[in-house]
């Protein structure tokens, strides 16, 4: 296990829990507005490997999308995963108040409470993926199969190249 002095709440979690983990810091751009991706270059990773916390309205409430960077979220996929009719993203501005962390820094961890969630199955092809560790310039690399334990996470196909 990697204790990280960062103390989000992504990292208290995962240190609560007993979940192996590692923190990769790099300098975050304040202009820039490609968080994932820019994740991504600066850590010198696929960005197949690295993963975006998307936050979803589904007209009941919000749930989480976690897809690679390197692709985009497939509203409808999550809407049949979520057995919604239809969802649409979430305004950011809600998105921040109900995980307590900023766009570019939600992580899929830690929120304020659980929301439903859905992981692109492709997370399940690395013996490791990257998601924010719950602030810009921060990921955390961890197992697929602890992100879904600790998110309960319904694993399906949700991305689109």
């Amino acid at each position: 296990m990697s204790r990280g002095s960062s103390g989000t709440p992504a990292t208290r979690l995962l240190d609560s829990r007993g979940v192996s983990y590692r923190l990769h810091a790099y300098a975050h751009d304040s202009g820039n507005r490609s968080f994932g991706a820019e994740a991504a270059e600066r850590l010198g990773l696929p960005p197949e490997q690295v993963f975006k916390t998307l936050l979803v309205d589904t007209g009941g409430g919000l749930a989480v999308a976690i897809v690679p960077v390197a692709g985009a979220l497939d509203l409808k996929a999550v809407a049949t995963a979520l057995g919604a009719k239809k969802v649409g993203m979430a305004d950011p501005a809600v998105a921040e108040r109900v995980t307590g962390m900023v766009v570019g820094g939600i992580s899929p961890l830690g929120q304020k409470r659980a929301l439903p969630t859905v992981l692109d199955a492709s997370a399940l092809e690395f013996p490791t993926v990257f998601v924010s560790a719950g602030r810009r310039g921060l990921d955390l690399e961890l197992a697929p199969g602890d992100l879904v334990a600790l998110t309960g996470a319904l694993v399906t196909a949700v991305a689109r190249s």
